[in-house]
């Protein structure tokens, strides 16, 4: 290929600029504490507490775009309607948005005397400043990778395969378990990854909408930031260690699983 060897390093030096050295120098300094003192900061109480809501908090919002990203990818290609090329543009707006203003804006909403809040609040439902609020920002800011990893395989999905299994006798329901959702996996499990650690990592939409209260909403990028703040400054790269670890873990087993997927998809 011409030109492999310039190209290939000038990536590889961007990436090991931008990407591996500020990694590196998260490990490295966790890694100045010594093994007790690692293990103290990252098991204490209000850590393991800022993880359980983290995880739970990303778990759920990461379960609520699978179902509704495939549903929004599927309605944009299977469909036509007026404001079509509108709300496509509008998936991406997480993207472009900054987590900050997404932040202020769920807040402004969902707050007891906002628009949505107050309706909620009407019937028992309180929003803001619990770990529902958590979700939703989670949720907001990570359902276009859901979207867009699967908008593209459903385009390219080869019609004679739904119609040959439609003169086969298939239903709605067998053609979408048995033919399409197979083709789909390997794209799903993509963007569930993504969708994933990015709400892991969240912060700027999640603070304002929080509350921030600790042991109960106060997540771990939030408590790294903390520590930062109080110039501890190997509490907060150990405490953000165990996020990068989980992603990195959660990211890995993701890879294996899409890999066997598209193995079995290609066999069958």
């Amino acid at each position: 290929m011409p030109g492999l060897p310039l190209s290939l390093g000038i990536t590889l030096f961007y990436v090991g600029l931008i990407v591996v050295l500020p990694l590196a120098a998260l490990v490295f300094k966790a890694a100045s504490l010594g093994p007790e003192d690692y293990w103290r900061i990252v098991s204490s109480a209000r850590a393991v507490a800022s993880y359980r809501v983290t995880v739970l908090s990303a778990f759920v919002a990461t379960i609520f775009n699978l179902l509704f990203g495939l549903a929004l990818a599927w309605v944009l290609v299977r469909y036509e309607f007026p404001g079509k090329r509108f709300v496509d543009a509008i998936v991406d707006l997480p993207f472009a948005l900054p987590t900050a203003v997404a932040g202020i804006a769920l807040t402004t909403l969902f707050a007891p005397n906002g628009w949505f809040g107050s309706i909620l609040g009407e019937i028992g439902i309180k929003v803001a400043y619990t770990p529902l609020g958590i979700m939703i920002a989670m949720a907001f800011t990570s359902l276009p990778f859901v979207v867009r990893t699967v908008q593209p395989v459903l385009e390219d999905l080869d019609p004679a395969l739904e119609e040959a299994a439609q003169t086969l006798g298939g239903t709605d329901t067998s053609i979408f378990s048995r033919v399409i959702l197979p083709l789909l996996v390997p794209a799903l499990l993509a963007g569930v990854s993504l969708s994933f650690a990015r709400s892991l990592g969240e912060f700027g939409a999640i603070i304002f909408i929080a509350g921030n209260q600790p042991m109960s909403t106060e997540i771990t990028a939030l408590l790294a930031f903390i520590r930062l703040e109080e110039y501890d400054y190997q509490a907060a790269a150990a405490i953000a260690s165990v996020l990068l670890i989980t992603a990195f873990v959660m990211l890995a087993v993701t890879n294996l699983l899409q890999s066997r997927a598209l193995r079995y998809t290609v066999r069958n």
